[in-house]
């Protein structure tokens, strides 16, 4: 697993001859630093990483805030609907609208050319729903009764006893919404016309096809001297990985009991 990602690393700072000529290798015998020049040539793609940022830490906030405020009304066996409910949700995960309705729906929504574009219609994921809910229904019951006698309501009940024993599945899920917001560019490429708006992944994906020779250099305002095609691609990866990677070592604890939720337990 590592050798790969230590060769696109070590390739991102060779020479295109020296990438067609060695099938493998782990130090460049020369390094050069034109594909990151290429990449970091002006302040473009400095503003699309501030918008990848945005989008990836809002977009993950908005997901747990519906994820867990409705995965907890789903786990209250009093909840009334509640059997209808998760046969909607459960519907949703084997058939969906599909790319036009959905983008019809956003454009009837006035939310075309906006962030929101590209958080609300994915707020939601099905699976990690029905995961937090029964994760909540594991919770004694005896809690959630000692809330309420101390004057709590639900949200103060969800904020303040239930959520505190969330947090291993706080991190997993956050970490997962943070990756596919991180990763994600075709809805941003389908909702955001603007190019000043575009994160990061549809600028790094667009310097690609440009390095390529497969887009128009006049559809972009880059000015940039065509790289090495293959150490492009390879800067590419870099750059987009190791952002959310560094990430990973700050909620490792949490996570590694988070992703052992519904295991068998001797």
């Amino acid at each position: 697993m590592i050798l790969p990602v230590m060769y696109i690393v070590a390739g991102s700072f060779a020479s295109e001859i020296e990438i067609g000529s060695r099938s493998f290798f782990l130090i460049p015998n020369s390094f050069t630093l034109n594909a990151y020049q290429y990449v970091f040539k002006d302040n473009t793609l400095p503003r699309s990483l501030l918008v990848s940022v945005f989008v990836t830490v809002a977009g993950t906030i908005v997901n747990l805030f519906f994820t867990f405020t409705m995965a907890y009304g789903l786990s209250r066996r009093n909840m009334v609907g509640r059997n209808v409910m998760m046969n909607l949700i459960v519907f949703s995960m084997v058939f969906s609208g599909g790319m036009i309705p959905t983008y019809l729906i956003v454009k009837s929504m006035g939310l075309l050319n906006s962030y929101w574009a590209v958080m609300l219609p994915t707020a939601i994921n099905a699976f990690n729903l029905i995961v937090v809910k029964s994760f909540f229904q594991e919770i004694p019951n005896e809690l959630i009764e000692s809330g309420r006698i101390d004057g709590c309501n639900d949200l103060g009940v969800l904020w303040r006893i239930v959520l505190p024993l969330s947090k291993p599945v706080i991190a997993t899920f956050a970490l997962f919404y943070a990756v596919l917001h991180w990763n994600d560019f075709f809805n941003a490429l389908l909702y955001l016309s603007d190019s000043r708006m575009w994160p990061m992944q549809v600028l790094l994906r667009q310097m690609i096809l440009l390095a390529s020779g497969a887009l128009d250099m006049s559809t972009m305002d880059l000015t940039y001297v065509k790289p090495p095609d293959q150490s492009i691609k390879m800067a590419v990866v870099v750059v987009g990985t190791l952002p959310i990677l560094l990430v990973y070592p700050f909620i490792q604890k949490h996570f590694a009991k988070g992703v052992l939720l519904g295991a068998v337990k001797g």
